[in-house]
């Protein structure tokens, strides 16, 4: 991994890749690291136990894969999305 995150953003990554709803695109979208990348970042920064139950939970789920999700839900949203992606609407 060649990029340089600062700790906010760092916490960010690993909010949105705990989250079930959040496929690994939006991280990519947003941060421009792919999905191996991703796990690299959890490996080094979380407990190993930790580390281990999550790549069970999110190993194969459909919500975490673009292209494995139904039609109906391509998008992602979460309240502090505004200032990367330049959504309209924040709630805070």
């Amino acid at each position: 991994m060649q990029k340089k995150f600062t700790e906010r953003e760092l916490d960010r990554i690993i909010e949105m890749a705990w989250e079930d709803r959040t496929p690994f695109e939006a991280i990519t979208f947003q941060f421009g690291i792919s999905e191996q990348e991703t796990i690299e970042i959890m490996r080094k920064h979380m407990k190993a136990s930790s580390f281990r139950l999550w790549r069970k939970r999110v190993q194969g789920r459909k919500t975490k894969h673009a292209k494995l999700r139904d039609n109906g839900t391509d998008r992602f949203k979460c309240s502090r999305q505004r200032h990367i992606s330049g959504n309209k609407i924040a709630k805070r």
